[in-house]
This record gives C-alpha cells, sequence and structure tokens, in this order.
C-alpha cells in the first residue's frame, strides 16, 4: 500500500505532503489544476522515464518520495534481499531525484539504485492505468500470465518451466558431444598419429627435471675427476704418505714398551693421521664411482632430453604435461569409440524430456483453454454496465507447435475484443479507443483482483466521457476492486467520487505578486462537508447551488 506521497519542486508543485490509506481515494479538481502531476510524479517515484521539462522552474532539481507499507511477507521483500537493501518495520522508501539538466538519481531506503530496480520495485506494488500510458495489460506476454493468475495455474507453469529447462540442458548436451565426436571424427589420423609418436617416446613425470639434473652432474664431471684420480693416487698404494706413516707407526709401537710411556701421544696421533687418511681415500674412491660415466650416458641423456622437450613443442605445452596429454588423446579417441552408445543415451533422454514437456504443455494447454471460457464469461458479465453491451472479450489461446514453445509452454495468449457487433475481435490495444480500453482494463481488473493484481491500482480519468448510470457503474466497480487493493482514481465523475472513503481535492492558485506572482498546485484532503461541496461543484459547475448540494448528498447516502 501506498501510505504518503511527498513531492518537492514538481512543475507546479513547490511542495507537496499527501497521506493516502486504504480502500478508495479519489481525486478530482478543475481542468488543469494539477492532478496529473500528481500522477507523473508518483510514476516518477515508481521508476517511470524522468524529465527535466518536470523540474519546477527556477529550481534546480526536484524529487518525489514514496513511503510503501506492503504486507507482511509480499514478494518485493524478497527481491529487495537478493539486491541486498535493509528494510525496517516492513516500511520502503522509494525516491527519484530529477535534475533540470535531465539527469536523474534513484534510491530505495535511502541506498542508490538503478532506475530499473526501482522500477521492478514500484511494478510489484502499484500498477498506472491511464489513457495513454503503456500497461501491462497491452502487453501480450503478461497475458498469459494474467490467465495463469486467474486459472490458479502458477504451479504447473513453474512445473513446465523446470522441465522446460531440463530439456534443453539435454539438447545442449547432445548437441555439444556431437559437435566433439564430428571434430574428433575429422582429427582421428592425427590423434592416432600423435598418440603413438608419445607412446613410443613414453614420457614420465617429473623425467625433464631428472634428466636435466643429471645431464647437468656428467659434463660438469669432467671437470674434476683428473683431480679425483691425482688425489686417489697420492692416497693409496706403496711409497704414499700412508704406507711411510703406517712402517714409522710399526716401528714406534715395537719401542713404545721400553720408553715408558714417552711414545704414546706419538702413537695415538699417528693413529688418528692414518684414519683420516683411510676416511678421505674411501671418500675420494666413493665420488669418483658417483661421477665417473661412460660418454655414451651423455650422449643417451641428452638425445632423451631434446627429444621430450622437442614433443612439448609440438604440443605447445611444457614437457611435464606431456602425460596428460597422452590420457587426453586416448580420451578423444575413446570418445570416437564410445560415441554411439553416449549419443543413443543422450537423444534417448532428450526424447524423454521432449514428450515429457510435450504432455505437461498440452494438458496446461487444456486447462487454459477452461480458464479463458471462465475468464471471458465473468468479464463479459462486467461489460454492459460500462456501457459496452455490444463488445466482445475473448482470452485468445493459440497452441503452437514444439519448435516455437517456450518455459511458459506451447501456447500463444493475447487478449483481444471486438467493440462493435459484426467486426473482426483484433488486439485489445489496436481496436478499443481511449475510453474503451479504460473500461475494458477495468472490468479485466474486477474479474482479476484478487489474482495476481499490484496491491494498489491507480486509474486516471477511467470515467472518461461516460456519465449517469455508466459513471456510477465505474464508481461500483472502483469501490468493489477497493474491498481487497488500495485504489486511487483522478475523476471528473462526481458518481465515482461519492463511493470513494477519501476525497483529495487538487487546486492551483497565484501566489506572490508582481513580476513574483507564480501559479502552485496544492492538495488538500476534505472532511466530509467539504466532500459534499467538491462533489456538488462536480454536478454544477462554477456555481453551487442548493439543488446540487442536495442531488450531492443523495449520491453520497446512495454509495454508502
Amino acid at each position: 500500500m501506498l501510505a504518503t506521497l511527498s513531492i518537492r519542486d514538481i512543475v507546479l508543485i513547490e511542495r507537496l505532503d499527501l497521506d493516502l490509506g486504504a480502500g478508495m481515494t479519489v481525486l478530482t479538481g478543475e481542468t488543469g489544476a494539477g492532478k496529473s502531476i500528481l500522477l507523473d510524479s508518483l510514476g516518477l517515484a515508481l521508476g517511470a522515464r524522468g524529465d527535466a521539462s518536470l523540474v519546477r522552474t527556477g529550481a534546480d532539481k526536484g524529487s518525489v518520495t514514496v513511503r510503501l507499507v506492503p504486507r507482511s511477507g509480499h514478494a518485493v521483500f524478497d527481491l529487495l534481499d537478493e539486491n541486498d537493501i535493509d528494510t525496517e518495520e516492513n516500511e520502503i522508501l522509494l525516491r527519484r531525484v530529477q535534475m533540470a539538466d535531465g539527469r536523474s538519481r534513484a534510491f530505495i531506503n535511502d541506498q542508490p539504485v538503478s532506475v530499473t530496480l526501482l522500477r521492478e520495485i514500484g511494478g510489484l506494488i502499484a500498477e498506472i492505468h491511464g489513457q495513454h500510458d503503456d500497461r501491462a495489460f497491452l502487453d501480450r506476454d503478461v497475458h498469459g500470465a494474467l490467465l495463469d493468475a486467474y486459472g490458479g495455474l502458477e504451479k504447473d507453469v513453474a512445473k513446465i518451466s523446470a522441465v522446460w529447462a531440463e530439456w534443453r540442458k539435454i539438447e545442449a548436451s547432445l548437441a555439444e558431444h556431437r559437435e566433439t565426436v564430428d571434430r574428433v571424427r575429422g582429427e582421428r589420423d592425427y590423434l592416432e598419429h600423435a598418440l603413438d609418436e608419445l607412446r613410443t617416446l613414453d614420457p614420465q613425470a617429473d623425467e625433464e627435471t631428472d634428466l636435466a639434473a643429471r645431464r647437468q652432474v656428467m659434463m660438469n664431471a669432467e671437470k674434476f675427476v683428473d683431480d679425483l684420480r691425482e688425489a686417489e693416487d697420492a692416497l693409496s698404494g706403496d711409497g704414499t704418505a700412508e704406507a711411510r706413516l703406517n712402517a714409522a707407526l710399526r716401528r714406534l709401537e715395537r719401542k713404545s714398551e721400553d720408553a715408558g710411556g714417552a711414545l704414546d701421544e706419538v702413537v695415538r696421533s699417528l693413529d688418528r693421521v692414518l684414519s683420516e687418511i683411510g676416511e678421505a681415500r674411501k671418500s675420494v674412491v666413493d665420488t669418483l664411482r658417483a661421477v665417473e660415466f661412460d660418454p655414451a650416458d651423455l650422449e643417451r641423456a641428452e638425445e632423451r632430453l631434446f627429444a621430450l622437450r622437442a614433443a612439448a613443442r609440438k604440443h605447445r605445452a611444457n614437457v611435464d604435461d606431456l602425460p596428460k596429454i597422452v590420457a587426453r588423446l586416448q580420451e578423444q579417441l575413446d570418445a570416437i569409440e564410445n560415441d554411439e552408445a553416449k549419443t543413443l543415451a543422450l537423444e534417448e533422454a532428450c526424447a524423454a524430456a521432449r514428450d515429457d514437456f510435450s504432455a505437461r504443455a498440452l494438458a496446461l494447454s487444456a486447462r487454459r483453454q477452461k480458464a479463458a471460457k471462465a475468464l471471458d464469461k465473468e468479464v463479459a458479465g462486467e461489460l454492459p454496465p460500462l456501457r459496452l453491451e455490444k463488445a466482445q472479450f475473448e482470452t485468445r489461446v493459440e497452441p503452437l507447435d514444439l519448435s516455437n514453445a517456450g518455459a511458459r509452454g506451447i501456447d500463444r495468449i493475447e487478449f483481444m475484443v471486438a467493440a462493435n457487433p459484426g467486426s473482426a475481435a483484433g488486439p485489445l490495444m489496436k481496436v478499443a479507443s481511449g475510453g474503451e480500453l479504460a473500461r475494458f482494463i477495468l472490468a479485466l481488473k474486477v474479474v482479476l483482483a484478487a489474482r495476481g493484481s499490484a496491491p494498489t491500482l491507480i486509474f486516471d480519468e477511467v470515467d472518461t466521457a461516460v456519465g449517469g448510470a455508466v459513471a456510477d457503474a465505474i464508481g461500483g466497480r472502483l469501490a468493489r476492486l477497493s474491498e481487497n487493493l488500495q485504489v486511487l482514481s483522478v475523476t471528473h465523475s462526481p458518481q465515482v467520487a461519492a463511493r470513494s472513503s477519501a476525497h483529495v481535492l487538487v487546486a492551483k492558485a497565484a501566489e506572490g505578486g508582481g513580476a513574483s506572482e507564480r501559479v502552485v498546485t496544492h492538495v488538500k484532503t476534505l472532511d466530509d462537508a467539504a466532500r459534499l461541496e467538491e462533489i456538488a461543484r462536480m454536478l454544477s459547475g462554477q456555481e453551487v447551488t442548493r439543488e446540487a448540494r442536495a442531488a450531492a448528498e443523495r449520491l453520497i447516502q446512495g454509495a454508502a
């Protein structure tokens, strides 16, 4: 529900704050008083296209703020959560700032948002129905959603949408598989040749690193093998220092008993030296064994390393990736071998999903046909009191073939009307005149009020060019709508105004004087006495007579 409307510096309105309640509120006033300004302002706050001409002359910007109080659990709160917009106490503030240079900014609960989101939020709360607006009722895509809401078919539509998505997913998988197989088949000879080459090469994980390290050792070994051999010669064999020290040690050991301990330290020192020489000789020998290689080994390592790197360049990969490439090539060849089984399985799954969708779509189409007849009958019952007794309304449900199906089924759904007897039914927008269109939409809204409607409906002069009993019928239907929805109606009809639960008067007046004089629009919520006077004015014109007041009182009492 719209709770308040605040306007600043929009066209003729300098400052306006209006409280709105439940039920039916009418806005009346002389032609040109500014009623359309209020609707334009409201539309701006709900996401309509901005325009620099809306800013009051002399102001650099204008703004419109609407306070919404949706019922608990309304879908609008889910949309706000999805966009990380906080709400407090189930209240929502929509604010639109229009700059004089044409720019505009949108806010929800004081958080900057896109105009698209503002429009989406506003559309969940309110619908504006005016003679020259682009309305949802004129959008054929919306007609199907309205019929489904009327027939209580939303769950069927949700299920068929899921089946449709699954069908399309399987179709995409089948197409992708066929494309892959066709491509791989064309490359089969190349794949087999490449796989044979790599299998012959037999690359191993981390082989490049191991080969490169081994090659480096072999290449560097030549630099220090000779020195190691010279060291070995110096440490081994007769005539070496070790042999002479051994001989000296044996002689000293034999004489140490007669030396009274004088030779003990020398013997121990020589023994340590000989032990270290033995360790050094062993280390030299072990190192020689580790680094000595056959030159053929170096050649083989280099050839292997160069072969691996050449294969990697050929496949535009790293050497370490070659084992993975072998596996991938094998998978691609296996895909060719397994093509028939996988293709058949996907084709069967696709056919099953298509048949499931088709069966559900046909069943949904039958239910839509039944709902359409019921909707047409109810709308037809609303037309005669609206002076459309000769008009015909038809909800056309046209089943299409599967090639033209969509997530909502196989039906093309459109509201059609024939405004005059004998004329062919055509699209609502193209056949009905402005006044007829508003009354057709009113009849539809009355029938659909409890199903699929926004909680606030705003009508702009839905009673244009009618009077008397027709205007009274329109007022009655707006009042019926307001039993479950909030209704705002701009009207020139006293019969409509008499049925309202709240009455707002829109008037303009000159303020200031001389060169500073300006015209501004004011609004005022009328009490019972002022409401009676305004309805009397609407009945009699500028001069309110006693008879007009009496007629106004009868209208109000008759509408109670």
